[in-house]
């Protein structure tokens, strides 16, 4: 059966798709980390703590949706990729989703008893569920960058040489804590947003502020690292954007320096950092100049600049392998099936377009800011 779009498309737009879910993630379910991430700081009593929980309270259980989606299209899109990545970062990803599962039940236990100790301790949980997923996952993405510890044998069975600890290189954690900043500037913007204006938000822009500038530094640093140190693959042999999936059949090398030659040979893709950069210097004269719009809308762009920075380096690159590059994933020799990626797209066009249209309608009913009176009349409030 002959399909209207040849496989090499199908599995650019998959590619595409996926920055697409990912940043998604980032925009929405990034917030309430960050907010998470700043509770213990920026909030000092009970009644502020509540406020600044009720700012994410109405909407972070459909924000996680993305996470879903994402590892769900990585399943379907590329299955050598999810295979290798959550096998071999397996006691990662129990962490993240330890710290996620904590999230809810803070949620929902802390109002239960009307003691401070007990209050306190689900707030610290929230802090868990919020900085351990953020720092983790940056973490996981500096890693990508270096290059997984994985290879493949000739029946494509893979395997992971790597362990918990190796994942926490210097390169890995300065990810991490970029997108730590990230995360939390995005955090504090929502709280400018969505918060009772008084100490709480005052308290947040001071940190968010620090958070931004730390996000400006640790991405130049990245960068610079990326320019000059030992990171990069090249592919060197003839890659068949049509061919078969099957990763024995590209030529890879490693390359210091290589991260950066798509900005040589497409300089369009220069926006996404410079977006990156801009974005954070915006939401930061947003939070100076109080204007929430502003460093709300500084936090998103950063956000997806960042992010599309690290995408847009590495293509064709998902998941290179820093001990055997010739087992290196790309986007075209470790994809499903042509016509799996075709029944995928179709069902993409339909859902997708009514997941958003959902998303954007829960968030204009529930906008306004979050005030600390209706803590003392609404019952459905944490």
């Amino acid at each position: 059966m002959e399909l209207p779009l040849d496989f090499a498309t199908l599995r650019l737009i998959w590619w595409a798709l996926l920055g697409v879910l990912l940043i998604g993630f980032a925009l929405t379910d990034g917030f309430d980390l960050g907010v998470g991430a700043l509770l213990p700081f920026v909030a000092k009593t009970d009644e502020e703590r509540r406020m600044v929980i009720n700012t994410v309270g109405a909407t972070w259980e459909g924000n996680q949706v993305w996470f879903i989606l994402g590892g769900g299209a990585i399943f379907a899109a590329w299955p050598f990729v999810y295979a290798v990545s959550f096998s071999g970062f397996y006691l990662a990803m129990f962490l993240v989703l330890a710290a996620l599962i904590l999230r809810p039940v803070s949620f929902k236990y802390r109002s239960k008893r009307p003691e401070k100790r007990w209050r306190t301790l689900w707030d610290w949980g929230l802090f868990i569920g919020g900085f351990v997923p953020a720092l983790v996952f940056g973490v996981a993405v500096g890693n990508v960058l270096i290059g997984a510890p994985f290879r493949l044998d000739a029946d494509l069975r893979s395997f992971y040489e790597g362990h918990l600890l190796g994942l926490f290189t210097p390169f890995a954690l300065l990810s991490g804590l970029l997108s730590v900043a990230m995360l939390v500037l995005h955090g504090a913007a929502w709280i400018s947003v969505k918060g009772e204006l008084g100490p709480v938000v005052d308290r947040a822009r001071r940190f968010g502020t620090i958070a931004g500038v730390l996000s400006l530094v640790l991405f130049a640093a990245g960068g610079l690292y990326v320019a000059f140190g030992d990171l990069g693959f090249r592919v060197t042999g003839v890659l068949d954007p049509n061919g078969f999936s099957n990763p024995l059949r590209t030529t890879v090398e490693a390359a210091p320096g290589a991260w950066l030659d798509n900005y040589g040979r497409y300089p369009w893709m220069l926006i996404a950092p410079a977006l990156g950069f801009a974005g954070a210097l915006l939401a930061l004269v947003g939070l100076w100049k109080r204007s929430a719009p502003m460093a709300f809308s500084g936090s998103s762009l950063s956000t997806v600049g960042i992010i599309s920075t690290v995408g847009l380096s590495m293509f064709p690159f998902v998941l290179p392998s820093s001990i055997h590059p010739q087992s290196s994933l790309t986007v075209f020799n470790a994809s499903s099936s042509h016509l799996t990626l075709f029944i995928m797209l179709i069902c993409t066009v339909i859902f997708l377009p009514l997941v958003l249209l959902y998303t954007a309608w829960v968030y204009k009913v529930l906008w306004g800011r979050t005030s600390t009176e209706a803590l003392k009349t609404n019952p459905d409030l944490y």
